[in-house]
Parts: structure tokens; C-alpha cells; sequence
């Protein structure tokens, strides 16, 4: 028996309710792992994770801040001999961009970049700490002066016999949350391990805008990037390259576990199986039934065939003719029987479908009439 469709529905409801669920998971941890959030850095954001607090600070410092949002217009804004490039997450830059900034004439200050040796060569990342309340321990002169600051994140990392004898400021199990090289133009990378210091948030406690005014202060311009997914010629990433790995996954676990449930729930539908009516219907309901639905269909043609069909199944076994004779002979062996002309016979029984409704009730009158008339004989 086909299934209705309360039952196929009934049936798909629990994998339709599994999945939604599997996939708002999945959109969830997506977005959990990203690590942005809205308005973060934003000089121009006054959100907790924002920096419009910073901006401003800077600006009374007379530091012009400059936002930029793509790679090219920070590479032109900071490549003066006069600015500080602020990269705010470095790690949506594909290798083509770091090339194009790493080399600019300005100062590089890069918050928790996932891949140092991008932007300097030697450096390395050297596991992470609790952001907290730590002492510089340097003689780096910016972190000197703000003392105490909210550090921690990503640690790095250094050859110890490294010529340019990095600054190595605000230790955390041995190796520094904070760390500056010069380079050979007297232009400084520093590398943070974390952006707690620069946000909205925490920039009044302890010396966070005192270190933050001492990285991004010191030249009179500083340009603000903040990068977006740019597509470049490089490789010209897909739309699936640039998800993260976390919701790929995700995904794939929800189609297997999907299938899973279909291969569970399926039914393989056999041969039509006869059941008994729940109730039983009497001939004479179901006939009028079918009539009113006939009339309102105003299909008088398929009700006129019906009583021609049923006075035919009726009368050619009377006449000594089975079911399925030839019309002609049929007129016949009918018309000898009843006394009546052929051609009326004909008419009766073959001929076009009624005009109208009276038409058609003149039909069934005569169909009858004509049956008795067989019958008598």
C-alpha cells in the first residue's frame, strides 16, 4: 500500500530535527572558532574588543591614525620612513600580502600572527600563557616605562645567538609574550602575543594604554589595518578553501550521520497488500456518492458511459454473448430480443454523450427500459 503523506512525514520528522540540530552545532563551533568578533580592533568600534579608546588617546598624542582594509592601500600608506603599520590579524593575509607589507618602510606591529617566520625569518611561536598581570622584564623602552601590563597569548621565540638581539619583554614560563627586532633599515617588527592591551575593555588598567601608546605612538602617522578575506591572483582560493577545517568536518559528520538514519528509518516498499475497509460502505452510498461527484464534475459523458458499460455487462450474457462482442453483433443479438430497431438499439448503447443533465437521466430511463425488455423476452 502507498504511504500517505502523514506517514512519510511522520517518517522523515526525526532525520529532518537531526540534522537542523547537527548543523545550528556546526554553524556554532564555526563561528566559536573564527576568533573574531564584531568590531574587533576596530579603532573606529566602542565594543569591549574595539579600540576606539585607543584612537583617541593616540590622536590627543597628535598620531594620525589612518584605517585601511586592504593590503595594497596600507603597503601606499605606510611606506614612508614615517609610519607604524598595525596588522590586527595577521593570519587572513595569504603569502603574497605578508611579501607585499613585511618589506615596507615602517614599523610592523603584528598581534598574535599564527606563522612568525611569515614576517621575520627566526622566529618562531614557543607555545601560549593565560592573559594576566606581568612584570616587562626588559630593556625595551616602551615596556619599560608602562611597567606592568595585561600580556600573556602566544609566546615566541628566538635564536639565542641571534645578531639583532631581540627585545624580549613580559615572560611567561620562560619565554616572552611581547617580543621586538630591528631590522637592518632601523625599522622594528614587534610581534604580540595577545590584543588585550589595545581593546576598549582593558586599555585603562594597569599600564596597557602606556604600553599601547609606546608601540603604535612612536612615529607621527600610523596606519590601522584591518585585513578581509581579499581573493588574489594567488591561487584564487575556492569558496570551500577559505572555511574553516572545524565546519568541514562538521559537515561531513552530518550527511554520514544523516545517512545513517536514512539507511535506519527507510522502509522498502513491497507489493500493494489488500487490507480489509475499516467500515463497510452499502452499494447504494457508494454508487451515489460517485454520482455526486461525477455531477459536480459535470462529467455526464463518463457517467453515461458507465451505465452503457454496466447495462452491456449486464445484457450480453441474456443474449448468449460474451463480454467484449463486437458492437455490431451486440446491437444485434439485442435488438432481436427487445423488438426495437437497430439503429435505436445503437443509439442507446453506442451513441454521443448526453447534452445536459436531462439528457442524461432520458438515458438511464431508456437504458432500464431497454434491459426489461431483454429480460421479458
Amino acid at each position: 500500500m502507498t504511504p500517505s503523506v502523514r506517514e512519510v512525514a511522520r517518517a522523515i520528522r526525526a532525520p529532518l530535527v537531526i540534522t537542523l540540530i547537527a548543523l545550528l552545532i556546526a554553524l556554532g563551533v564555526a563561528w566559536a572558532k573564527s576568533g573574531q568578533k564584531a568590531g574587533f580592533l576596530d579603532p573606529n568600534a566602542v565594543d569591549p574588543s574595539g579600540s576606539r579608546a585607543l584612537r583617541v588617546l593616540l590622536e590627543k598624542e597628535g598620531v594620525q591614525v589612518e584605517t585601511v582594509r586592504t593590503a595594497d592601500t596600507a603597503a601606499a600608506a605606510a611606506n614612508d620612513g614615517m609610519s607604524t603599520l598595525l596588522v590586527t590579524i595577521p593570519d587572513l593575509l595569504q603569502d603574497s600580502q605578508v611579501a607585499q607589507l613585511k618589506d615596507v618602510n615602517a614599523d610592523l606591529v603584528l598581534v598574535d600572527p599564527g606563522e612568525p617566520s611569515r614576517w621575520f625569518a627566526r622566529i618562531q611561536t614557543d607555545g601560549s600563557a593565560p592573559v594576566s598581570r606581568r612584570d616587562p622584564a626588559c630593556r625595551l623602552q616602551a615596556a619599560a616605562r608602562a611597567g606592568d601590563a595585561d600580556m600573556g597569548g602566544t609566546l615566541w621565540s628566538a635564536p639565542i645567538n641571534d645578531s639583532l638581539a631581540p627585545a624580549e619583554c613580559y615572560p611567561a614560563e620562560g619565554s616572552p609574550s611581547l617580543l621586538q627586532v630591528q631590522r637592518e633599515d632601523s625599522t622594528t617588527v614587534t610581534f604580540l602575543g595577545a590584543p588585550t592591551a589595545l581593546t576598549n575593555d582593558r586599555l585603562d588598567e594597569r599600564g596597557n594604554a602606556s604600553l599601547a601608546l609606546g608601540l603604535l605612538g612612536a612615529r607621527p602617522h600610523l596606519v590601522w589595518y584591518l585585513p578581509s578575506l581579499e581573493i588574489t591572483n594567488e591561487g584564487r582560493a575556492s569558496v570551500t578553501s577559505l572555511l574553516p577545517s572545524g565546519l568541514k568536518w562538521a559537515v561531513l559528520q552530518v550527511f554520514l550521520a544523516v545517512g545513517l538514519v536514512a539507511l535506519w528509518r527507510a522502509r522498502r516498499l513491497g507489493p500493494v497488500v489488500e487490507e480489509p475497509l475499516p467500515v463497510v460502505v452499502r452499494a447504494a452510498e457508494a454508487t451515489e456518492g460517485r454520482s455526486r461527484l461525477l455531477r459536480r464534475a459535470r462529467a455526464r459523458d463518463r457517467a453515461a458511459a458507465n451505465l452503457r458499460t454496466a447495462t452491456l455487462d449486464r445484457l450480453l450474457p441474456l443474449v448468449g454473448l460474451p463480454r467484449g462482442a463486437a458492437p455490431s453483433e451486440a446491437v444485434e443479438a439485442i435488438a432481436s430480443r427487445s423488438g426495437r430497431p437497430a439503429a435505436h438499439v445503437a443509439g442507446l448503447l453506442y451513441g454521443a454523450a448526453p447534452a445536459d443533465d436531462s439528457a442524461l437521466v432520458r438515458l438511464a430511463d431508456d437504458l432500464d427500459a431497454l434491459e426489461r425488455e431483454v429480460r421479458r423476452s
